[in-house]
């Protein structure tokens, strides 16, 4: 699917992937022992076995590596949505379903979850492109779970409006301002919004 496609650059070798994964999982690791202010470059690069000065030829940041560890447990988590294909008889609950699962996986990584909304969060506009492949990810997550190939501009409104409120759930969980039951409650009713756009005339 194309919503998995990097920005446009040269396909990486075999070896340079592999490095790349490495970096990802000691960033995966790292955050996910002690948050956003355990990932430095510098452990990142020794754990996984790179020099510094390579670690920032593929991200040039810490904000860039953590958006796109982000990128990568999408990626993982799309794949596994796809194995195991979420429940529900309307667009609207497989959504929420899938949107929970996703939120259940975060909370099993809290200080990872944290890490990767916090440089979401911080990310300026060097860091784009990464940001922009999280948001098509998502979308394409979404889409799925509606079972939709081509959505209606109402459609596709309505998925921003719902990727805008698990941002935001998850932002407030992590701050402690929000329980999971309130969570599930918002992402629930935001989902209505895929039974309204469906009930839009064709055309």
């Amino acid at each position: 699917m194309t919503a998995e496609a990097g920005p446009a650059s040269p396909p990486l070798t075999e070896r340079q992937e592999a490095r790349r994964r490495r970096i990802l999982h000691a960033s995966a690791q790292l955050a996910s022992r002690g948050g956003f202010e355990a990932v430095q470059m510098r452990e990142v690069a020794e754990a996984a076995g790179v020099a510094l000065g390579t670690l920032y030829r593929y991200f040039p940041s810490k904000i860039h590596l953590l958006v796109a560890t982000m990128q990568d447990q999408l990626q993982h988590m799309h794949g596994t949505l796809r194995k195991r294909p979420p429940a529900g008889t309307s667009a609207a609950e497989r959504v929420a379903d899938t949107l929970m699962r996703a939120f259940r996986a975060m909370q099993r990584e809290p200080h990872l979850a944290d890490a990767m909304v916090r440089a979401l969060t911080f990310a300026d506009r060097s860091v784009s492109p990464e940001v922009d492949t999280v948001s098509r990810l998502t979308t394409a997550i979404i889409l799925d779970a509606m079972e939709l190939d081509r959505p209606t501009p109402e459609q596709l409104s309505a998925v921003r409006v719902i990727e805008h409120t698990w941002h935001s759930a998850l932002i407030t969980w992590l701050s402690g301002r929000a329980s999971i039951a309130q969570v599930k409650i918002d992402i629930e009713t935001v989902c209505r919004l895929i039974d309204l756009t469906a009930e839009e005339p064709a055309g």
